[in-house]
């Protein structure tokens, strides 16, 4: 909490109730990937009258701060996690059949982004997402 308190602090952002409310929810729900309406709804049992626009609009503020990371999901949904550290390199496991989102560690993609490197371009980031069926749902097909 420290680390993303110094960040807000840095560019000058006051964390407002609601603010804090929206960040002790992604606090909570560490390594999961929210949308913007499950924080939304979990932020009301401690904010009751925060607005779904305040949610909106602090989780693109945390995620240009790179408090948050923000990938699109299934149905062209943004959702939302926690920064662990600077280095984003982790992937998805997505199940087709329940929904779960896994994370995979680990670069791996870095052989090809060296390539890349040799080759002039200027990788800054990558997302990687996997499709298939979980342990659990691939046991019942």
């Amino acid at each position: 909490m420290d680390a993303i308190n110094a960040k807000l602090h840095e560019n000058s952002y006051r964390l407002t109730g609601q603010r804090k409310a929206i960040l002790n929810v992604m606090l909570e729900n560490q390594g999961r990937h929210l949308s913007a309406e499950e924080v939304f709804w979990e932020a009301r049992k401690i904010f009751p009258n925060i607005g779904i626009a305040t949610v909106y609009r602090t989780l693109e503020k945390l995620a240009s701060l790179e408090v948050l990371y923000k990938s699109m999901f299934e149905g062209n949904k943004y959702r939302y996690e926690l920064a662990e550290d600077e280095n984003h390199h982790h992937h998805h496991v997505l199940c087709l059949a329940c929904g779960q989102i896994s994370e995979v560690s680990g670069d791996l993609l870095h052989e090809l982004e060296s390539k890349l490197d040799e080759k002039g371009y200027k990788i800054i980031d990558h997302e990687l997402k996997f499709y298939g069926y979980c342990p659990a749902c691939n046991k019942e097909k």
